[in-house]
């Protein structure tokens, strides 16, 4: 049984890590609790037959502010992605890339055959002011839809549908695009500044390297907690004394130990894991479905990014889909055979993994993307749903949550 401390952290995700890490440099006792085996939340990795399977198709933004407070992401072996997408629209296969990371390609994205010239400037233009805009004016700005957001930047249907559409449904995994317009503006502005990658080790090193500089014996791994109140926590083990408790559970476990939270409404998502020995593209570059059919949110050879995901002479693809409704593997490898355009009938399906609660919703009104998390009473609470749907918003709650439990354990004078 553990020993009462000053601070209990109720759950090893991202963001029990974050606050741990903050807590731990401050100097404050404390302690981590647990219920599973193993540390990272909805980050995690599985090796199967000598792939690296995440737990659904993940990626890590260099750009994001608080990885640099917590790790070097070099130590990583981070692999990258293309910094575009590349969409499937009949017969064709068309290229847009980020300019300012792939200036040889610029030319191909303006002169590319989704949407119309206009729209493409547009977008750029849009793009460009996330990115170099203060935070502080993108985050003042009225808010409104993701989708809204966009229409109101003058940008066509057509381009909204067939590119805008599938791309961002999933990084938020939300294809109506009731996403917040604050929430759409930081993400793309991670994305213009910063690129995407994959740890050769997958996904699970980034929690991994977080949880490295603590010690092991403030951690209790396989350590349900069935009750919170101010100033105590129940284990199966019995309670646990703390001035204060933080809990950085998943959003619907939060409810559960803190009921007054008002409930977060959860995104679905579904990844297919193939093997292939002939990689169905020559690049790690997303590919997305411009034909409107709505199946398949996006597809990539995960192998071409991180060679490590894979076996010496195979490769690894993921594929995604948005929602709820889980398709049979068949419909979904015909439908990559459609978006690759060769056939995939002597793939092997590895696996599929299914995240009934993925990501919290964030439409509006999400003002700052900052929500409370001191509740009274000494208890407090972290998470991506505190803050904006991502990796960057589950490590930033539990920084800032810490940083309010050291304001309440050490009141200016």
């Amino acid at each position: 049984m553990p020993n009462d401390t000053d601070v209990v952290i109720v759950g090893g995700g991202l963001a029990g890590l974050a606050a741990a890490r903050r807590l731990h440099r401050a100097g404050v006792p404390w302690r981590l609790l647990e219920a599973s085996g193993r540390l990272g939340g909805r980050v995690s990795t599985d090796p199967v037959d000598g792939f690296l399977l995440d737990r659904g198709f993940q990626v890590l933004n260099t750009a994001y502010p608080r990885l640099g407070t917590l790790l070097d992401v070099n130590q990583l072996g981070l692999g990258y992605l293309v910094p575009g997408v590349l969409v499937r629209h009949r017969d064709t296969l068309t290229r847009l890339v980020n300019p300012l990371r792939e200036p040889a390609g610029a030319s191909g994205t303006m002169l590319a055959g989704v949407g119309s010239l206009l729209d493409r400037l547009r977008f750029g233009v849009l793009a460009a002011s996330f990115a170099t805009l203060p935070a502080r004016r993108l985050l003042e700005a009225p808010e409104t839809t993701t989708e809204t957001a966009l229409r109101r930047a003058g940008l066509s249907n057509t381009i909204i549908e067939e590119l805008l559409r599938p791309f961002l449904s999933g990084v938020f995994i939300d294809r109506q695009l009731e996403t917040s317009s604050h929430v759409l503006a930081m993400v793309l502005r991670s994305f213009v500044r910063g690129r995407i990658g994959l740890p050769a080790e997958g996904m699970a090193a980034l929690p991994s390297a977080i949880a490295a500089p603590l010690p092991a014996d403030l951690i209790d791994l396989e350590t349900p907690v069935g009750h919170v109140a101010p100033g105590r926590v129940r284990t199966q083990n019995g309670d646990i004394a703390a001035r204060a408790v933080v809990v950085a559970v998943d959003p619907p476990s939060a409810t559960t130990l803190l009921p007054a939270l008002t409930p977060v409404r959860m995104h679905s998502y579904t990844t297919w894991y193939h093997a292939t020995d002939t990689a169905p593209l020559d690049e790690p570059i997303l590919l997305v479905d411009g034909d409107r059919r709505e199946l398949i949110t996006n597809t990539v050879v995960v192998s071409r990014a991180a060679p490590t995901y894979a076996p010496t002479g195979q490769h690894l693809v993921a594929t995604s889909v948005v929602g709820p409704a889980v398709p049979p593997e068949p419909v979904i490898r015909a439908e990559l055979a459609r978006l690759y355009g060769r056939s995939t009938a002597d793939w092997s399906h590895l696996t599929t993994i299914t995240l009934p609660e993925a990501l919290p919703a964030a439409p509006p009104p999400q003002g700052r993307l900052r929500r409370p998390v001191a509740l009274g009473g000494g208890l407090f609470v972290a998470g991506d749903h505190r803050d904006s749907p991502s990796i960057q918003g589950a490590l930033t709650s539990g920084w800032r949550t810490a940083g309010a439990v050291l304001a309440y354990l050490r009141p200016p004078a």
